[in-house]
């Protein structure tokens, strides 16, 4: 891979290079386990293996159903939350 501003930076030796492709390639499907992101990657992970509609941003976990259940997950150094488990379960 050598598009995009960082490639370029680090071709002129401007830039240095702190992790590898395969470890941002994993990130991409592996949130920080110590953060509220732990939280919204096991929501969306349950969520698309029982085929649920659901919105989800920074901060909101929502499944798209009749009761448009909601959990606001604030703090995000905040990896486990009781209310997000009750959601997750419920799907």
């Amino acid at each position: 891979r050598d598009r995009g501003l960082f490639y370029r930076l680090q071709k002129k030796g401007l830039v240095e290079r702190i992790c590898t492709d395969a470890q941002i390639a994993a990130a991409v499907d592996t949130p920080p386990q110590t953060t509220r992101a732990r939280l919204r990657g096991e929501f969306i992970r349950r969520a698309k293996e029982r085929r649920r509609d659901y919105t989800v941003d920074w901060v909101h976990l929502k499944l798209n159903d009749q009761a448009q259940r909601t959990v606001l997950c604030k703090d995000p150094f905040k990896a486990h939350d009781e209310r997000v488990e009750k959601l997750i379960e419920s799907l």
